[in-house]
C-alpha cells in the first residue's frame, strides 16, 4: 500500500508563504536585428534618413526621390521575404504593407517630378 493520506487529510498550503520560482539567467541583451527583415529595415531607414538630409541641405527633388526609392525597395523586400524573416517590415498583411509602401513611393517619385519650380 502507498503512504499517501486521503485528499481530505492533506495540510492546506500556507498563503503567505514564498511562491519558490526556478532561477532564471539573465539573457544578454542583442544589440543588432534578430531578422534578415531587421537588418533590411535598418537599412531602408539609413537610405530614407538620406534621402531626408539632402532635402534639407541639397536638392530637394533628388531627396524625394531618394525617399521614395528607400519605399519602393522596402515594398519589394516586403513582397520576397518570408513572414518570418520580413521582421519590423511586417506591419500588416502582406499584399497591404507592399501596395501601400509602392503607392507612396509612386506618389513621392511622381510629385518631386511635377511640381513646377518656383521662381527666386
Amino acid at each position: 500500500m502507498t503512504d499517501t493520506p486521503p485528499p481530505d487529510e492533506l495540510p492546506e498550503p500556507d498563503p503567505l508563504a514564498p511562491i519558490e520560482e526556478p532561477f532564471l539567467e539573465p539573457q544578454p541583451l542583442t544589440r543588432i536585428p534578430s531578422t534578415i527583415g531587421g537588418a533590411c529595415y535598418l537599412a531602408v531607414l539609413a537610405v530614407a534618413i538620406t534621402g531626408i538630409a539632402m532635402v534639407l541641405v541639397d536638392d530637394w527633388r533628388l531627396g524625394v526621390r531618394v525617399v521614395a526609392g528607400a519605399l519602393g525597395g522596402a515594398a519589394a523586400l516586403r513582397l520576397v521575404l518570408p513572414q518570418r524573416d520580413a521582421g519590423m517590415l511586417a506591419v500588416r498583411h502582406r499584399l497591404t504593407d507592399v501596395l501601400l509602401l509602392a503607392a507612396l513611393a509612386g506618389a513621392l517619385w511622381f510629385l518631386a517630378g511635377d511640381i513646377p519650380d518656383q521662381p527666386g
